[in-house]
């Protein structure tokens, strides 16, 4: 992936397996992308728990409980959606913390209201503790996806250490 990546999930492993932790993601437009860098680290089935890739509607319906009420009030790539996806990610897994990501990687799919490089990513631990923030990346496709994972990676490491 990239040395940004490779050393955001070395920080994050050291939290994780410090407070005995487990993490979970789930993911829209990176469409596993964080779940990949997680497990091309040797040792990462100590602090990962699983991974969805819920790039449909549908998806997020069925396998993290979004509500189909909050797709149509807000859309795919909205706070709410977001919230709900790793709220759900908790309620889905065993895990202690889990990251979502919902955005417009493009080229398409963008609107005025919502262009491409939107994404909204939360966070949501076992505590009942939810965050959640926007993002409006630039770049092609690929560095819209990646940098959202750098973001997802930057905002986990910074709720560990905040505990």
């Amino acid at each position: 992936m990239n040395d940004t990546i490779n050393h955001l999930v070395q920080q994050l492993s050291e939290l994780l397996i410090e407070r005995g932790w487990m993490i979970a993601t789930v993911e829209s437009c990176t469409g596993g992308m964080i779940a990949e860098s997680i497990t091309r680290m040797p040792g990462s089935s100590d602090w990962f728990e699983r991974g969805f890739v819920t790039y449909s509607n549908d998806a997020k319906q069925e396998l993290v409980g979004v509500s189909s009420e909050s797709l149509h009030d807000h859309g795919a790539v909205s706070s709410a959606v977001a919230r709900e996806m790793a709220v759900g990610g908790i309620q889905s897994s065993r895990a202690d913390l889990a990251v979502s990501v919902t955005g417009v990687a493009g080229p398409d799919g963008g609107s005025e209201e919502k262009p491409v490089g939107t994404v909204w990513i939360a966070w949501a631990d076992r505590n009942g503790k939810v965050i959640d923030q926007e993002y409006l990346f630039s770049g092609d496709r690929q560095q819209v996806r990646l940098t959202s994972a750098q973001s997802a990676f930057a905002g986990a490491i910074k709720i560990l250490n905040s505990m």
